[in-house]
């Protein structure tokens, strides 16, 4: 029980995905203008199910938001499991793209960036531009700056696995739901952090027993 009411008030369990997702949103749209790309993409790992799952997209392919694919399919698989960035400019020669589900999605890039989403050591997703405008050369600073993106969209994806977690450890359990609302008030306010942590651990150990 201490783990999941820590993990309930560290995320703040009543908070909806919707701030969450919108910074995931705004992630990806900046990028895609940025990099004057046709689609930017943000997946999810999923590791339960080990799946990839697409929780923001902007440009071409809105509509796959929710959609799932296998953790190791493609070239986001491979950035995952490398924690590796890669630029391909031209997918088709590359035996890692995976024609097949490009084409179920019904959308076949020609080029692309991908990034992988790391929290340290710990990967939680990929980030990918697509098809932006060819260059002569690549460069360094576009992997760079898409890093810059990959490292904003972990600490919306952390927030976001985060509360989901709690929100999964309150379901059924009413007793733990009224302490997270009691978290999220008494933690607002710095100045009684302290005693309202000692409070926290008191209602825990009463909880717990």
């Amino acid at each position: 029980m201490a783990d999941r009411f820590e993990a309930a008030v560290a995320a703040g369990a009543l908070a909806s995905d919707a701030l969450h997702k919108e910074l995931l949103q705004s992630v990806v749209g900046v990028a895609r203008a940025i990099f004057a790309a046709k689609a930017s993409t943000i997946f999810l790992l999923d590791e339960e199910k080990e799946e990839l799952v697409f929780e923001a997209v902007s440009g071409v392919g809105g509509e796959l938001v929710g959609r799932r694919i296998p953790s190791t399919t493609g070239i986001a698989g491979w950035v995952l499991a490398a924690r590796q960035p890669l630029v391909i400019e031209d997918v088709g020669r590359d035996q890692r793209f995976a024609r097949s589900v490009a084409e179920d999605i019904g959308y076949l890039p020609k080029g692309l960036m991908a990034v992988p989403i790391l929290r340290g050591d710990r990967p939680l997703g990929v980030l990918e531009v697509l098809d932006r405008p060819r260059r002569p050369e690549f460069s360094l600073d576009e992997i760079d700056l898409l890093a810059l993106f990959a490292h904003q969209a972990a600490l919306a994806l952390d927030l976001l696995q985060r509360a989901r977690t709690a929100r999964q450890a309150l379901e059924g359990n009413e007793d733990a739901g009224v302490v997270a609302r009691l978290a999220s008030t008494v933690l607002a306010h710095e100045h009684r952090r302290e005693d309202a942590l000692q409070l926290l651990a008191t209602l825990d150990r009463l909880l717990a027993n």
